[in-house]
């Protein structure tokens, strides 16, 4: 089956060989060529870095052609990360050099270098026409960056509003640059050259480089072409690998005298506030803008008609003077008239069900209904405050259900009102200010060994100003400070730490709160273009501090100052915080590292058993892996956050991708992945993957995939795992994976060997299998997955295993296409579990006791 494959490969590397190495087979051949460097125009300069080479400068060869070696991390995705006229020089001891212009209006240049030309450092942005005496109308873009000199180097660059003009600054290390000068634009020497490649004129560098190089270039862009072909497996390209495939048997055997202990907390969730996930969401409060502080500034602008009285309907006016707190300054007035407020999608109630309403509120008596979508009144009460701002509450309870019900509060007088809350009584697990039922019981039937929270992108804010800051989000709500969501809308938080840690603790789960890193998004648009412009190093003790803080709020005594408001909030007792991630998906740079080792070291200093989470940036490979990885080697991090979003074929094919990682470094939390879908061969290919997992479970400590939630009609990102409406939770089939693996953890894994009738690497490949035992109850727990068109029938054999009872049977399966397969389970004796067939595209689960 697909037998000539290997084949194929060989001969397709042989005619490269042979194309590429016949030209300097003579004796004595130096092996020089030339490299072209450059960028294209298509798609705006996001293509990056992309080289050409020539015996001659006459025939150039590109290599892909427009294959990325390198680009640009500067700014926001889509707008930027652009790469516009590169300039590649190899200093005197043979280090490669490139500086590139990000846009057309920014005033950086920006750098990176290599050995190789494959394997680039970190990139540095340094604003350089910001010095003081140059005209500020010109004080702008950095155009056709030049190069010249060793050990101090010049750099030189134009100007598009300065015609005739050169500026000129000096550095030794393309991080610390001199005083900008500015001279005539003679003193240039026009390095660039323009040449032909593939019918198009480009305009770069030349480098003279030994052939070697060039051959390790070509290699690296076929290894990566052939990788992501090899990744784009899919139910389509299965059926024809695969077809004429007959049913398999597969030999297993699971030794229980083989074993190691895997991490105990191995399955868990991370949420994130995208996608509408915390207001509208989890967070269960049922009025939408209900402090009137929407503002165009949560959409950056781009939209006037979000604002505060978004939402609202009705003739009012939106004030600020002597609001009820600071942080919270605007409400509405409402004269002789009434207004209403739809929620998110309407207001869902249900018969005979109390509502919790309460809304601060000032001057005449209002009344307040709730009304179904023809106007029928489901329930009402009467507010009647006073002269100064003052909390009043009712229970309504609607006498029908619907779906888009609207609460109404109307006048004949003149009130002023604020902080307006509708709450059903049945939160999760009857809190106040709580979480909606069952959309957090779904998140709880994961069975999550812990919880991160608040996310992602939302805990380093798109620019300085909008980092996640924990302080704003606990005490009474009327006091928290709201704030724009990087993804577009509003967090109201009320949503807070207090509520993450309170519903880590109703569920088990261990709190994992993700804090920035000193640096905001990297792909912030807001302030500098990303994190490169950290929060000044002035204003860092300040923010350590905050870090401090929030361990003392979490498990400091209720007679501490950050304890005492845990206290009031009504947790006397810690919350037993053990861990606390710091940065997220960062660009590392030299701005990152050291505002990253201020707080690392400032929370070991004070908190010694906190177990601190580095970061090794978005991807599993590439710059910010591996400059994540060594600053986590530098400072012995016990844990750091890979993430990664890849199609099913990675996972497929990289099953093995932590068999190589050492065992006595940092441990890794797999804090983000999914295979970019919600049929049930992706959430296969993420099933078979997770039996790596625990198989490396000594090296991988946690894993959660992501995003967690989306609400309908609300997203900023799929996949997701749980979709939801006003009235609906719906999980997908790759939550039902997540929900059997947390259903059924380890905490030892049982070497286990596979032998398949037909030796076909992508079929073997296909076949997945972990075995596990639970010691609190002495279960065996063997996971089985098939992602092939044709059943697979297992003989199991347990050595040193004695089993007892029946085994407990569950089998998930669907079309590779589907999105509604479900577990089923059923009881079978232990020995016609371990030989039953599974399914064609199927996950199993078999448990059994033992004695």
């Amino acid at each position: 089956m697909n037998q000539t494959k290997p084949t194929i490969c060989k001969i397709i590397f042989c005619l490269l060989a042979i194309v590429f190495f016949v030209p300097f087979a003579k004796a004595g051949d130096p092996r020089k060529v030339y490299l072209l460097a450059y960028s294209t125009e298509k798609d705006k300069g996001h293509n990056g870095l992309h080289f050409a080479w020539s015996q001659d400068k006459l025939n150039w060869n590109a290599i892909g052609p427009e294959y990325p070696f390198l680009k640009c991390d500067y700014g926001a995705w889509g707008s930027q990360k652009r790469m516009l006229e590169p300039f590649l020089f190899k200093d005197t001891k043979g280090v490669f050099h490139c500086l590139w212009t990000v846009n057309e209006q920014d005033n950086v240049l920006a750098h990176a270098e290599s050995t190789d030309l494959v394997n680039w450092g970190r990139q540095s942005y340094v604003p350089v026409m910001k010095t003081a005496g140059l005209n500020p109308d010109i004080a702008a873009t950095v155009r056709q960056i030049e190069v010249s000199g060793s050990g101090t180097y010049t750099v030189n660059w134009l100007n598009d509003l300065a015609s005739g003009v050169v500026f000129t600054a000096t550095t030794p290390d393309f991080k610390n640059y001199s005083e900008t000068q500015v001279g005539l634009v003679e003193k240039r020497k026009d390095i660039r050259q323009r040449f032909t490649i593939s019918g198009e004129t480009v305009e770069g560098t030349v480098t003279e480089v030994d052939w070697s190089m060039v051959d390790n270039l070509i290699k690296n862009m076929e290894v990566a072409k052939f990788r992501q072909k090899q990744n784009s497996a899919s139910p389509e390209t299965d059926k024809a690998l695969f077809a004429g495939l007959k049913p398999l048997t597969a030999e297993i055997t699971i030794n229980a005298t083989q074993k190691k202990p895997i991490s105990d907390v191995l399955m868990g969730v991370f949420f994130e506030d995208i996608n509408y996930a915390a207001d509208g969401g989890l967070y269960a409060e049922l009025i939408q803008n209900n402090s009137f502080e929407y503002s165009p500034a949560d959409k950056k602008g781009r939209d006037d008609s979000w604002n505060a009285r978004s939402f609202w309907n009705g003739n009012f006016t939106v004030d600020t003077l002597n609001g009820i707190h600071s942080n919270n300054p605007h409400y509405a007035v409402l004269k002789n008239g009434s207004i209403t407020n739809t929620g998110f999608d309407g207001i869902p109630v249900i018969t005979g069900d109390k509502y919790d309403f309460s809304i601060f509120a000032k001057g005449a008596a209002c009344t307040v209904k709730l009304v179904d979508a023809n106007g029928t009144v489901l329930a009402q009460a009467t507010i009647k405050p006073g002269k100064t701002w003052k909390k009043h509450s009712a229970v309504l309870k609607p006498s029908k259900t619907v779906a888009d019900a609207r609460l109404e509060i109307s006048t004949s007088g003149e009130v002023a009102v604020d902080m307006v809350s509708l709450f059903p009584q049945k939160t999760f697990k009857g809190r106040k200010n709580g979480l909606r039922a069952d959309l957090a019981q779904t998140v709880a039937d994961l069975h999550p060994k812990f919880v991160r929270f608040p996310g992602g992108c939302v805990a380093h804010g798109d620019g300085i100003d909008n980092i996640y800051r924990w302080k704003n989000t606990v005490g009474p709500l009327e006091n928290r400070k709201s704030d724009r969501n990087i993804w577009h809308y509003h967090q109201s938080m009320g949503l807070g730490y207090f509520e993450y840690f309170q519903f880590c603790e109703d569920i088990g789960a261990e709190p994992v709160p993700v804090l920035a890193a000193g640096v905001p998004c990297q792909n912030s648009s807001t302030g500098g273009a990303g994190q490169q412009f950290g929060i000044p190093m002035e204003h860092m003790d300040e923010y350590v501090q905050d870090v401090l803080d929030l361990i003392e709020y979490a498990n400091g005594s209720a007679s501490t100052k950050w304890g005492k408001v845990r206290a009031e909030a009504g947790h006397p007792k810690p919350f037993n915080l053990k861990y606390i991630g710091i940065g997220n998906e960062d660009l590392i740079t030299d701005v990152f590292e050291e505002r990253y080792t201020m707080i690392v070291e400032a929370v070991r200093k004070k908190y010694p058993d906190i177990i601190i989470i580095g970061t090794v940036g978005p991807f599993f490979q590439g710059t910010d892996y591996v400059e994540g990885w060594a600053i986590a080697d530098k400072l012995q991090l016990p844990l750091v956050d890979e993430h990664y979003y890849e199609q099913p074929g990675w996972f497929i094919n990289n099953q093995s991708f932590y068999d190589a990682y050492s065992r006595k470094a940092t441990k890794v939390y797999l804090g983000e992945y999914a295979s970019r879908g919600n049929t049930f061969y992706n959430a296969l290919a993420e099933a078979i993957y997770l039996t790596g997992i625990e198989r490396n479970g000594d090296v991988v400590s946690m894993a959660s995939y992501a995003p967690l939630l989306a609400r309908e009609g609300h997203t900023q990102w799929n996949p997701d795992l749980i979709y939801f409406n006003g009235t609906e939770v719906k999980p997908t089939v790759n939550y039902f994976v997540q929900k059997l693996y947390g259903e059924n953890p380890g905490d030892e894994y049982l070497q286990s060997v596979v032998s398949l009738s037909e030796n076909n690497d992508e079929a073997v490949k296909r076949v997945g299998i972990s075995a596990t035992t639970d010691t609190a109850t002495e279960d065996v727990i063997i996971k089985l997955v098939n992602i092939l068109p044709v059943t697979v029938t297992p003989a199991i054999e347990l050595q040193d295993i004695k089993t007892k009872g029946n085994a407990v049977y569950t089998t998930l399966t669907d079309v590779p296409e589907g999105k509604t397969g479900r577990p089923v389970t059923i009881q079978l004796p232990v020995q016609e579990a371990l030989k039953k067939a599974l399914p064609p595209y199927s996950f199993t689960i078999i448990r059994i006791k033992t004695r």
